[in-house]
């Protein structure tokens, strides 16, 4: 790795147990392979949240512009006559 900055952090006991943990199991092999990994999920993470903010601002300006609301009782209403009108299917 040719080109690293060192960057000193300070964590809380319980977080500096659970680096520790995961060195001693070699899931790691150094707290900075660790750390990297973290920031690369933390990342993502962000990147998949504005993704995520993006989709319901444009699902919000959809249902804007479908049209008026209707009010939750109406619409069932209007859904239940839709469907008891129609043909009835028999169970046996």
């Amino acid at each position: 790795m040719a080109n690293v900055e060192k960057v000193s952090i300070a964590l809380t006991p319980e977080l500096a147990s659970t680096v520790r943990e995961a060195l001693s199991t070699g899931e790691y092999a150094s707290v900075s392979e660790l750390m990297r990994e973290a920031l690369r999920e933390w990342k993502q993470h962000r990147v998949e949240r504005d993704r995520a903010m993006e989709e319901i601002g444009r699902l919000w300006d959809e249902g804007l512009a479908s049209g008026p609301a209707l009010d939750g009782e109406e619409a069932f209403n209007n859904l239940r006559r839709k469907f008891s009108s129609g043909p009835q299917s028999s169970r046996t």
